[in-house]
């Protein structure tokens, strides 16, 4: 394939890439969110790039999909199609646990990698960031 369309399509899967390598990390028993893989991708802002890429995922994947839940805790996929039941019951089987809500506690569950891609600085949340304006710098 050639041109701009061939050049998009390559550039799309290298950006896929990044983020299902950054989905495969996550160990068992843990979870991470759309936005987090997205930052650890190097795709900071573009949670919704993750979930085009783990919906293009063929049926049947050994890729930890079900690991990676929306930022308030929740299984973010349709009900009706039993995807969302799957991966509930798979992170359940992980010993994962679900609060009020639905939600899994983050503060518990939720994935820290021990260091940040970039200089070994710990990852951090966009959160922290935000409330802080001084941690942002640095």
């Amino acid at each position: 394939m050639t041109g701009a369309r061939g050049s998009a399509r390559a550039a799309a899967g290298a950006v896929f890439a990044r983020i299902l390598a950054v989905v495969r990390r996550i160990p068992r028993g843990r979870v991470a969110t759309y936005g987090q893989v997205a930052r650890l991708a190097g795709l900071p802002r573009h949670a919704r790039h993750v979930g085009w890429a783990l919906h293009g995922q063929p049926h049947g994947t050994p890729l930890p999909w079900h690991r990676v839940i929306n930022a308030r805790g929740a299984i973010s996929l349709r009900r009706g199609d039993g995807a969302g039941d799957t991966q509930r019951l798979r992170l359940e089987a992980e010993g994962v646990a679900f609060g009020a809500g639905g939600r899994v506690p983050l503060g518990r569950f939720q994935w820290q990698p021990p260091a940040a891609r970039a200089g070994g600085r710990p990852a951090r949340t966009i959160r922290a960031a935000r409330l802080d304006p001084r941690r942002a710098l640095g």
